[in-house]
């Protein structure tokens, strides 16, 4: 590989790695259209944690209807994000690392690739838990979660084999479909069964309370950050991501969240383990083998798309076999999940990690696009893949605006010891504007001081010359 990272097709690669595009734009005959990524994103954006945090929410104390109301606010700060964030893949055909490169610099791609990795391994780590506690509460085994967690991420590593299509056809044909039967079955029971009370209950916690902890749930389990790698395969057309986005949030995040609050206020049940229990006697007639199907299709599912991220933020810093950065990658995603199997709030911390610090780097990209391209009308081209013998090793107003965005996120997220009195609002959202803030004059500046210099040295140019023509003329030989 030479040392722009762009890798020439056919030199080592499997016609796997060729096909999947890792080190250039994906040609628009390669596109999906809306219904294989509405699918894929569905997948990505639902699952069985989303029902439990209906449960959760409502031992909080919180209404249905505050439920609701918070849930579309944290939906519209998704979607506002979200729609720009899979636009800028679908436009560019480019990864989350390729796309860095021109924004951050070398070490600054380097640094929001190396980001992705690990964050993406913690959630590959924590859904194998998830799956590994919801199996045992259908079955319960006497098997350690911890043992039972590393054998399935073992075994979710699979579809990554086979690149991109792997992922999308599991998500278009199996996983997909079952999470909206699933769907159908289980919020129209509970809808049914719910009391019309329960629409018109009085709040009993404040309104911003409920919003800093649904949000923090809704927005770090929805939010990737990395949705160009995803995107990327999709059709660059507007309504083309955004009725995915908007359908895939309505099923996933209300619809889903809104059965589990209904099931716990007709039950009483708060217990993770015992909502397990509930929901396979409720939606599959206790049939277990059912429920288990269905446990294992969506956390699959979700962890094709996290691993497949993982392999396109390696490809950005170092290229190597598919095959072996699978093995490495699912090797680590196991280790990790037996580490956060003995952690308490393993959940909270990954997921309010991961809405800080991914999409922050995303949104300074959407802001060189965007903002500076269209309006300021400065130069910058996301149409080709950077090399990096072309940037600087560090550019600074996109890696300062990152670290602000850290700093703000991590500050105002609870998770810091010592900050809790600074847990307000909507971490993810702050941090993402913190990046804003900073970035946008800094690039400015730098967008300016670049211009005077080069007129300086313009005018310095047109002064030699000024000053060498008249020389040449009287002492040098005749030119006719």
């Amino acid at each position: 590989m030479d040392s722009g990272g762009a890798v020439e097709p056919g030199r080592g690669r499997s016609l796997i790695e060729e096909q999947d595009h890792t080190g250039d734009v994906v040609p628009l005959s390669e596109r999906r259209g809306p219904v294989t990524m509405g699918l894929l994103w569905l997948t990505m954006v639902t699952g069985f944690p989303t029902v439990l945090a209906g449960f959760d929410w409502y031992k909080a104390g919180f209404t249905l209807p505050q439920v609701i109301q918070c849930v579309v606010v944290s939906c519209a700060v998704l979607l506002a994000y979200s729609i720009p964030a899979t636009l800028l893949g679908a436009r560019s055909g480019q990864t989350y690392g390729l796309l860095s490169r021109g924004v951050f610099g070398r070490w600054g791609s380097f640094l929001v690739s190396l980001n992705l990795v690990w964050i993406s391994i913690g959630w590959y780590g924590l859904n194998a838990i998830f799956l590994a506690e919801g199996l045992k509460g259908l079955y319960h085994w006497p098997v350690p979660t911890a043992i039972l967690a590393v054998a399935l991420a073992v075994a979710m590593a699979v579809n990554n084999l086979f690149g991109f299509s792997g992922i999308a056809n599991f998500a278009r044909y199996v996983a997909a479909p079952v999470l909206v039967v699933w769907v159908g079955c289980t919020f129209w029971k509970a809808m049914l069964s719910c009391p019309a009370a329960a629409l018109a209950a009085a709040p009993h916690e404040p309104f911003p309370q409920g919003l800093t902890v649904i949000s923090s749930f809704v927005i770090g389990y929805s939010v990737w950050g990395n949705e160009a790698d995803y995107w990327r395969y999709g059709k660059p057309k507007t309504s083309y991501s955004v009725i995915p986005l908007v359908v895939s949030l309505i099923i996933g995040q209300v619809i889903f969240p809104a059965a589990g609050w209904m099931l716990a206020r007709l039950t009483g049940i708060t217990d993770y383990g015992a909502a397990t229990a509930l929901m396979n006697n409720y939606a599959f007639g206790g049939c277990a083998a059912v429920a288990a199907i269905v446990l294992a299709v969506t956390y699959f599912a979700v962890n094709d798309s996290g691993l497949y991220g993982v392999i396109n933020a390696l490809e950005n810093i170092r290229e190597m076999p598919r095959k072996k950065m699978v093995v490495l990658m699912t090797a680590s995603g196991a280790a990790v999940s037996a580490a956060l199997s003995f952690t308490s709030r393993p959940f909270e911390l990954v997921a309010t990690v991961s809405c800080i610090m991914l999409p922050c780097a995303t949104v300074i990209m959407m802001a060189e696009w965007l903002l500076l391209a269209r309006i300021f009308k400065l130069p910058v081209s996301f149409d080709r893949v950077v090399r990096f013998d072309e940037v600087p090793r560090v550019k600074l107003p996109a890696v300062a605006a990152l670290l602000a965005g850290y700093a703000a996120g991590l500050a105002t997220s609870g998770l810091v010891p010592g900050t809790e009195a600074w847990h307000v609002g909507v971490c993810s959202l702050q941090a993402w504007l913190a990046s804003l803030v900073v970035y946008l004059p800094l690039r400015w500046w730098q967008q300016r001081r670049h211009v005077a210099e080069s007129r300086k040295l313009v005018h310095r140019l047109l002064d030699l010359a000024d000053g060498a023509v008249p020389a040449a003329r009287g002492t040098g030989p005749h030119r006719p």
